[in-house]
Parts: C-alpha cells; structure tokens; sequence
C-alpha cells in the first residue's frame, strides 16, 4: 500500500514514517499546501495512493478564537477536495480530528457517535473537517493530548521544566487521555489495513488522568520527587480559548470492528520513555 501523509512535519507524521517506511510520502506544507486544490489533485495523480492520512491542520488553538476563518480555510474547507479526490481514486481517507468537537461536559466518555458540541473556534472548525471526510466515505480519528519525540509537547516541556524549577504548577481540573504518538500511527495503520467501516474512530489512550497527574508521572520516570509539580486550576491560565475539561474518549467502535484500543496511558509512556527522554 502507498501511503500519502500531508502535515509531514508532524510527531504523528514521522511517527508513521518510522512504521511505514519506504511505503510512505510525508509532505510538509512547503512540499503541498493543502488548501490549493489543484496542487493537491497533481500530487495524487502523480503519486496514487492507496491510503491518504490528513495530518495537516490548524493546531493554535488560542489564535484560532481571533482568526477562526483561517482556521478553518485549513481545518475545514481544505479537507473537502481532500476527501474528494482520495474517493474519486479509489484510496481510503483518514482525516485526524480531536476531543475538541465535545463540551467536555460529563462524567463518563465520550463514545464516537455523542453528539458534539465544540467550545471554542478550533473545536468548530475541525468539527467541519470531519463533515467533509465523512461525507466522502472516509475514516476521521479523534485524537488528543499527543505526545511524541518529534515535536514539542507537554511529557518533553515537563522535562526541561524539572531541570530549571523547583516546582512546577500544572492544572488538574481538565481530564484526559495521554496518546503517544507512536501508539496512534500503528493503530491507523492496523486501521486502514483492516476491513473496518468508514465513520468515527477515537484513536486515544486507555484509562484517563489529568495533566497535573501526567506531569507527576513524568517526574517520577525522571527519578524526580513528583510533590514538585503543584495543582492549580485552568482558570489561572486566563487562555482566549475554552479548555474542555473532560476530555475522556470512549473506544467501541474498535472492538465492534474486531480491533483493539490503544492500550493504556501510562503503559504506553513508560514504554515511550527512552526515546521521548533521550531527544529532551
């Protein structure tokens, strides 16, 4: 299978890159600027893929509440032709979305067909992004709090924080699910091998903790006394944007398909750790 990653600059994109090999194209935005249609439809007639996965996307989500129709040019609208052309030449679709298109308002997780309800600008126009993959027979996977050794994060921002305070303030109001990056390329490639139907995925960790929780996890691989890091709540952070604050996903479509969710959280960053701690 031929492999077309747009957002090749990504954790996410590398991380597939690294799974695939030679199988893949990994196209930054100097290389293929999603939103010129006619580029994109060049690029696939000269490269027909078999499997095209949307990385590319929009992510300042503080910018997104003052430029939302920037946002969404990519976000949204350029996903449209996207989907289009993958139909119109037989490749499947998978269009990467988030935990953004929820009010984070529950107790329990969200499972793939809860209805949405985005909080702020970059939740609206992602949520557009899924229309348009659906709407042409693709995959959208929702995904959330990534982390990787390609690309800043908050595991590799705990990191360096640990070596320059004393303690670190870290909200624990918002909860969610760490994903390592590596973990979500090898479901999406199990994913876009198998015979599942097209819809709503959510390619997220199993269990759930809150990033106060994650960054005493990560003080604790570090040999760090984790009572460094401190609670404090979201609303000191005084953001532009609205934080969901659950973001817990539910995984069974997964196993309705005859396929496993991501394993847990915390298994996964210890097994991550090497590489994660070693590129710090």
């Amino acid at each position: 299978m031929r492999w077309l990653i747009t957002g090749g600059g990504g954790m996410l994109a590398a991380d597939l890159v690294r799974r695939l090999g030679g199988d893949a194209l990994a196209l930054g935005r100097a290389d293929l600027d999603i939103r010129d249609d006619v580029a994109v439809w060049r690029c696939f007639l000269a490269y027909r893929p078999d499997v095209v996965v949307n990385c590319a996307a929009w992510t300042a989500v503080d910018a997104a509440e003052s430029r939302e129709d920037e946002a969404l040019a990519v976000n949204g609208h350029a996903v449209q032709p996207l989907a289009a052309y993958a139909a119109k030449l037989g490749a499947r679709f998978v269009q990467l979305s988030t935990d953004y298109v929820f009010s984070g308002v529950s107790s329990h997780p969200f499972e793939e067909d809860a209805p949405t309800a985005p909080i702020n600008a970059y939740g609206r126009t992602k949520l557009a992004g899924e229309w348009a993959a659906l709407e042409h027979g693709g995959y959208v996977v929702r995904t959330a709090w990534l982390y990787g050794a390609a690309g800043p994060n908050f595991v590799r921002t705990m990191i360096r924080l640990a070596g320059e305070h004393r303690t670190v303030d870290v909200v624990d109001d918002q909860r969610g699910q760490p994903t390592w990056t590596a973990d979500l390329a090898e479901q999406l490639v199990r994913l876009a091998r198998s015979r599942a139907e097209p819809g709503v995925y959510h390619g997220t960790s199993s269990g759930e903790t809150t990033w106060y929780g994650l960054a005493r996890e990560v003080f604790t691989l570090l040999g760090a006394d984790p009572d460094r890091v401190r609670p404090t709540s979201s609303a000191t952070l005084r953001r532009p944007a609205a934080r969901p604050a659950y973001s817990v996903l539910g995984h069974a479509r997964w196993e309705k398909e005859g396929l496993s969710p991501i394993r847990d959280w915390r298994e996964a960053l210890h097994a991550a750790w090497p590489r994660i701690s070693a590129v710090t």
